[in-house]
């Protein structure tokens, strides 16, 4: 499975992925934004668990054996800029900004706001096609999520 998700995301235009494979790509790459700052904490694994959970219905064994499956695609992975077109075109335009909502909760789950990960949100946030507006916003409804525990 990881094999062909790498050939599709690795074509010169990404294809629009299915729905297991894109589940896969969004999984990888809110494990690459966990890792941005060098760190991988348990903080971020378990944003990562609650987002995969929230978005897909998923329960913990699932949640857990997609989240190993996506640790290994990302380590393999494509560039970030390929990687998120192929989700952006697996994603509806009115759903990215809460996919970018995700990405900035796992980003701020171990309580440091990295400039790394500032980059790397604000070029996954182009690439999906939102605008720095909108990316705050979904940053802002991060931080209060986070605030309410």
């Amino acid at each position: 499975m990881l094999q062909a998700i790498l050939r599709a995301l690795s074509a010169p235009e990404p294809a629009r992925l299915p729905e297991p494979d894109a589940r896969l790509a969004l999984a990888a790459l809110l494990v690459r934004v966990a890792k941005t700052d060098g760190l991988y904490s348990a903080e971020e694994v378990e944003h990562i668990n609650r987002v995969l959970m929230a978005h897909h219905g998923l329960g913990p064994f699932e949640v857990a054996r997609l989240r190993a499956e996506a640790e290994e695609l990302e380590a393999v992975a494509p560039d970030t800029v390929r990687f998120t077109r192929a989700l952006k075109s697996a994603t509806a335009v009115e759903d990215r900004a809460a996919l970018m909502e995700a990405l900035w909760k796992v980003a701020l789950a171990d309580g440091v706001r990295d400039a790394e990960e500032d980059r790397l949100l604000r070029m996954v946030a182009s690439l999906l096609g939102l605008t720095d507006v909108e990316s705050g916003l979904a940053r802002q409804r991060a931080e209060r999520g986070a605030e309410r525990g």
